[in-house]
């Protein structure tokens, strides 16, 4: 395991070092105007070529292998059915990294290539959601197993978009990506899975890789294509992970997953009220709130250097707001009832404090 991981970060880091000295070109297409931009000048939106050559390169050789490798007693040899996750990924990674060379392909197109992500996660890799921790819904998937279907169909489709609209400022998805990756690695060496804990720790390491470039220097960003990457890499760990595994609450992954779940639902709750497209970008959501009204602003006489120190304080704030929900999902990954508690407790916790934000009522330390 220790062995894979240091390939998909090696070949992530360097594939992404290559993209920042010869690609940056690619940037040029991001227009000025665009409400979520955060940052001066042009730079790469290609760190998900560089996670998908490093995740690609390290699960090849995973498969590959056939003898014990230094690192990694007991010989890890992954299966077959690793090429299936490829096959499923391509999809939505390569429409994202199009979209980050060209701007031209429409949210539309975007859902469309992610759902047949998900479509090929459901048909190659029978991936299903076989229980939901309550027994009336349990009875309900038995008696109507397309249900199952269409939930992981729906998890595979939507979370990557879901890690698309927290990917904002440097640092801030690709650490939460780390995090919810090396957590469900965790539980899925506690259940004896060693080779999905590969997977999710290689991804880590990917992550890695591209975060070298990203936070703090801002040098290159995921873009589309690795928030696509993240979503569907963790949506398929997530549905395999409960399917594989009885004694896993289907609520370990929901909670894991409760910040850029939530901020997309609750997202289109509000553009929809307002009478907006879901589909239409803005700059309202949590973490954008965050910068522009909690993160202090940096004296520097720079332009460009004080918006990326700036930028770079916001992550934080986010990061801390995720462990408080991965926490009590480690410690309580057997336990449906404890964790659907946690997930309404984050539910309120997120409204309250973006209600806070919005109304100027943010306690004086958290500006310090």
């Amino acid at each position: 395991m220790i062995w894979l991981s240091l390939v998909a970060f090696l070949v992530a880091v360097l594939a992404a070092g290559l993209i920042v000295r010869w690609m940056s070109g690619s940037a040029s297409v991001y227009g000025e105007s665009m409400p979520q931009r955060f940052h001066l000048g042009d730079v790469p939106r290609l760190g998900g070529a560089a996670m998908l050559l490093g995740l690609a390169s390290s699960w090849a050789l995973g498969v590959a292998q056939t003898q014990p490798r230094w690192g990694d007693p007991g010989s890890l040899r992954l299966e077959g059915w690793v090429w299936m996750w490829l096959l499923a990924l391509l999809p939505a990674a390569v429409s994202g990294i199009a979209e980050d060379l060209t701007q031209r392909l429409t949210v539309r197109y975007r859902l469309a290539f992610t759902g047949m992500s998900g479509l090929l996660a459901i048909t190659l890799l029978d991936m299903s959601v076989p229980r939901l921790g309550m027994p009336w819904l349990d009875t309900l998937l038995v008696w109507a197993p397309w249900l199952g279907l269409a939930i992981a169909l729906l998890a595979v489709t939507g979370l990557p978009h879901a890690f698309n609209i927290i990917d904002g400022y440097n640092g801030l998805a690709g650490m939460v990506a780390i995090i919810v990756c090396l957590a469900l690695a965790h539980v899925a060496l506690q259940v004896g899975d060693r080779g999905l804990a590969a997977l999710l720790v290689s991804t880590a390491a990917a992550t890695g890789g591209f975060l070298v470039w990203n936070y703090p220097r801002g040098m290159l960003f995921a873009g589309d294509g690795g928030a696509y990457i993240w979503g569907v890499v963790i949506a398929l760990a997530s549905v395999s992970l409960v399917q594989r595994n009885p004694e896993v609450s289907p609520w370990f992954p929901l909670l894991l997953l409760i910040y850029p779940v939530w901020e997309t639902v609750f997202s289109i709750y509000r553009k929809t009220v307002r009478g907006v497209s879901p589909g239409v970008a803005d700059a309202l959501h949590f973490h954008q709130l965050i910068y522009r009204r909690i993160v202090r602003s940096v004296f520097h006489n720079d332009e460009s250097r004080r918006v990326l120190m700036r930028n770079n304080r916001t992550s934080p704030y986010l990061w801390g707001f995720t462990v408080l929900t991965v926490v009590p999902a480690v410690l309580f990954w057997r336990n449906t009832h404890v964790l659907m508690a946690f997930c309404a407790l984050f539910v309120v916790s997120y409204v309250v404090a973006y209600l806070s934000i919005v109304r100027f009522k943010v306690p004086g330390w958290l500006r310090r």
